[in-house]
């Protein structure tokens, strides 16, 4: 057996349940070995990213010749499609136990390994809700110039059976969509930047997952306090988002510099005000870049106050893309309108943000500058 380590104290709740499990822990063994040692039922939300399995017939070179960052861990490789279906059922079998009777399991993968993972999905009595395509805003080009440059990837989202009565929280994802219904296809780009995780100038996992696509999951389908497992917890993408948006977390990983990695970063996250974790929605509107999706990608946090250019009025920016000003909430055109006594208001120049050097700057620059950081 491995052994369990922990980040920081689990919040005590002797009332219930959840209180004998290792709430925000690292669990450094194997997946499915770590998975046994939970009980039943008791886990509300599992998001794997499972290795990949990829084929890859040798390195990958760009056309000055230096080399592509890709996964040839050993963790990635199986001996044969036989031996990684094996795993595949073994881990998901051990998922659905610990899941409640209305728990989902959200998977990702590839093309390599995502129909193979599908049919064991469902051969494994989970039922499925959804595919949900991630494109890629900005993919790695196909450098040999002989395929389709691989812009997307694929998820499941899953109930435990046919029968849950799972949490989907629609209305926030229609708020933080700028009040249309989500779609199954979510452009977000790759993780990049400052959000890229680097050990002595390399990448320290090759497959870490942008933040905003786990705010987005998460916000979809758990409530604040639910528990959500990641068996492939690599650098603690999921943890840092669980933690910021009040969600407790428990993570499998038996590498022992992805987990020193994790820790670091879930111990910087913070934990957002309650206030600022109250989602709601209303009516229409939809530019084509979403005010929510400002939030998913940290460019506003929630909590963030926003103010009219005359600083008349101040709002509070919500986890889902909403705001609050006194009383009236909803989105930032609704706001805008409804403080106004005003048909219609374009919150995109409306509200103001203040900037670092103390200016008031219309919350519509952002827009722009996540328009040019996401860009093909």
């Amino acid at each position: 057996m491995g052994v369990i380590e922990k980040i920081r104290p689990a919040t005590v709740k002797t009332a219930t349940p959840q209180a004998d499990l290792p709430l925000n822990q690292i669990l450094k063994m194997d997946c499915i070995e770590a998975m046994r040692t939970l009980p039943d039922a008791c886990i509300d939300m599992v998001f794997a990213d499972p290795p990949y399995n990829l084929q890859l017939g040798g390195d990958l070179l760009r056309p000055d010749n230096s080399k592509v960052d890709a996964v040839d861990d050993d963790w990635d490789k199986f001996e044969t499609f036989a031996t990684y279906d094996a795993f595949t059922r073994a881990w998901l079998a051990e998922a659905r136990r610990i899941l409640k009777p209305n728990g989902s399991l959200w998977v990702i993968g590839s093309y390599h390994n995502i129909f193979r993972v599908g049919t064991a999905v469902q051969d494994a009595g989970y039922w499925i809700l959804n595919d949900i395509v991630w494109r890629k805003s900005n993919p790695m080009p196909n450098f040999k110039g002989t395929r389709f440059t691989n812009a997307h990837e694929t998820l499941i989202w899953a109930s435990k059976s046919e029968k849950s009565k799972y949490t989907f929280n629609y209305r926030a994802m229609k708020t933080i969509n700028d009040e249309l219904q989500m779609r199954s296809d979510w452009l977000i780009p790759i993780c990049g930047g400052q959000e890229r995780l680097k050990r002595n100038g390399t990448k320290a996992h090759p497959t870490q997952k942008p933040e905003a696509l786990l705010y987005r999951i998460l916000l979809a389908c758990t409530k604040p306090g639910d528990v959500v497992l990641d068996p492939f917890f690599g650098t603690g993408t999921t943890g840092a988002v669980a933690r910021r948006l009040g969600r407790d977390w428990i993570g499998c990983e038996r590498e022992d510099l992805y987990c020193e990695v994790a820790e670091e970063r879930i111990a910087a996250a913070l934990p957002l005000d309650e206030s600022a974790l109250k989602t709601m929605q209303s009516p229409k509107a939809a530019p084509k870049v979403a005010f929510g999706q400002l939030v998913e990608a940290g460019y506003l946090n929630p909590g963030a106050k926003l103010f009219d250019r005359k600083r008349q009025f101040e709002a509070v920016v919500r986890a889902d893309g909403s705001i609050a000003c006194g009383t009236v909430d909803g989105s930032i055109h609704k706001v805008g309108s409804t403080i106004q006594n005003a048909p219609s208001c374009n919150g995109w120049t409306y509200w103001h943000y203040e900037a670092t050097d103390g200016a008031m700057k219309p919350i519509d620059d952002l827009r722009q500058t996540y328009l040019l950081a996401t860009e093909p």
